[in-house]
């Protein structure tokens, strides 16, 4: 039985003994993954990222380059985090205690970001815990999120709000045609519905068939049907 590991570490990676990685995953150059992390299989943790101690993520993540991961983050399957974004621990950071002593590991009490299956977080945006991306969310590069992200929702600027309605595949949803509050993917042609549980958006479960179709766009260079 061979011990060498089912997964890829490039020169320079620096994996903790205590770490466990899945079978299929890669971890670049200079990336860090620390104790008691636990990566599933085929993911990816690029050149220079960290991961903290015992941040778990499931299956098929994707952590770009210099991104920090800090614990105690959860990532559920799927969830890509873009160049140079950071999820913090600490409300309320400090490096010192009132009376200037160094503060100690039981000083303060580390709380995490939790990414539900398929979030997607930009580029250099920032996720202030705790908070919880919701399953599909994507926040926008350079984004500060301060409050929880609802499923399927789109969020951009600082603070981050909600923007809009995005997919599975991640393009922005559409309104249905029909006058009802369901969403169409012009990608896949997925539609969603309210989740009242959430405030976000669920896939529909009627077959994609009886879906309602986008909206028509007006065109106002056009009258009457006929092109101007």
């Amino acid at each position: 039985m061979s011990g060498t590991p089912a997964y890829r570490v490039a020169p320079g990676a620096d994996i903790s003994d205590d770490a466990t990685i899945g079978d299929g995953s890669s971890v670049w150059h200079l990336a860090q993954v620390r104790e008691g992390a636990e990566l599933g299989e085929d993911c990816i943790v690029g050149r220079g990222a960290y991961i903290g101690s015992g941040v778990r993520m499931g299956r098929g993540c994707k952590v770009q380059n210099h991104a920090l991961v800090y614990e105690p983050a959860v990532l559920a399957d799927g969830v890509f985090v873009g160049p140079a974004a950071v999820f913090t621990n600490d409300h309320f950071p400090r490096a010192v205690n009132p009376d200037l002593s160094p503060k100690s590991a039981s000083d303060w009490e580390p709380v995490g970001v939790t990414c539900e299956t398929g979030a997607s977080i930009g580029a250099r945006a920032v996720c202030v815990a705790p908070v919880t991306i919701g399953a599909w969310a994507m926040v926008a590069a350079g984004a500060t999120v301060v409050k929880d992200v609802p499923p399927h929702a789109l969020v951009a600027g600082v603070p981050a709000r909600r923007i809009a309605w995005v997919g599975r595949a991640g393009s922005p949803l559409v309104e249905a045609a029909d006058g009802t509050d369901a969403w169409v993917c012009p990608s896949t042609g997925e539609w969603y519905i309210p989740d009242e549980t959430s405030g976000g958006l669920q896939l529909a479960s009627s077959p994609l068939a009886d879906a309602p179709r986008p909206a028509a766009l007006h065109d106002p260079d056009e009258q009457d049907g006929i092109p101007a």
